[in-house]
């Protein structure tokens, strides 16, 4: 199964995650550049963390008028799979791929730590390799990862929340919630279930040496799920 890992100016995570699919999980990489018109035949898309065009007007705003995204937008509709980590999460609210906005954070200064999260859906093709329930340790970095949505959308919203911020025994306490998420919201998939954005970087929590290796699984439930297709 081949990956496209997409690289905008300002992307700062592309490598980490190309490292992870090539060297951890040992599959076909590509790099796209977000000039390039096509996915050049990949079976899975990774929009990476970073800071595409420096967030210049809003994080994500300019990243969604790049070549590529009319590429990824197309891939998308038609059942691909793409999920987005961090400022790829934001450039996916942006275009319209999944719902909602992201805001500066409640303490209005960038966090850049390990924090723990409860896996809530394992039916995704992001998450088959979690457990229901299941807490796990990822790490954040970001400035405007504060997740909102309107009232309207809240409702349907919740059924496709897949990860929550929570305590390290799976509560879902406001000291647990680093950037004050509506609903303790750290990862969630459009209704499909083929698009998944989530704020915390399962890419840099992919061996123990890092400190966690859960976010290994994300990766490795996307793989099952492509080979099972």
């Amino acid at each position: 199964m081949k990956f496209g890992v997409v690289v905008f100016p300002g992307s700062n995570c592309d490598q980490d995650c190309v490292y992870v699919l090539k060297d951890v999980l040992h599959q076909p990489v590509v790099v796209l550049w977000h000039q390039d018109t096509t996915l050049k035949g990949c079976d899975a898309v990774v929009l990476p963390g970073g800071f595409s065009y420096g967030d210049y007007l809003r994080t994500g705003a300019v990243a969604r008028f790049s070549p590529i995204m009319e590429a990824v937008n197309r891939f998308a509709r038609d059942g691909g799979l793409v999920i987005g980590i961090c400022n790829g999460f934001q450039i996916l609210l942006e275009s319209g791929l999944l719902p909602g906005a992201m805001l500066r954070n409640t303490g209005l200064k960038f966090i850049c730590r390990f924090v723990t999260l409860r896996v809530e859906r394992t039916d995704t093709p992001f998450t088959n390799r979690f457990q229901p329930g299941q807490v796990i340790r990822l790490p954040i970095a970001h400035n405007e990862g504060r997740y909102t949505v309107d009232a309207k959308t809240r409702k349907t919203v919740r059924e496709q929340v897949v990860f929550r911020y929570c305590t390290e025994d799976g509560q879902l306490l406001e000291a647990a919630n680093p950037n004050g998420s509506i609903d303790f919201i750290a990862g969630i998939t459009n209704e499909r279930g083929n698009v998944m954005g989530l704020m915390p970087h399962p890419e840099r929590a992919a061996e123990p040496a890092l400190g966690s290796s859960d976010g290994r699984l994300v990766f490795e439930s996307m793989l099952e799920a492509l080979v099972c297709r």
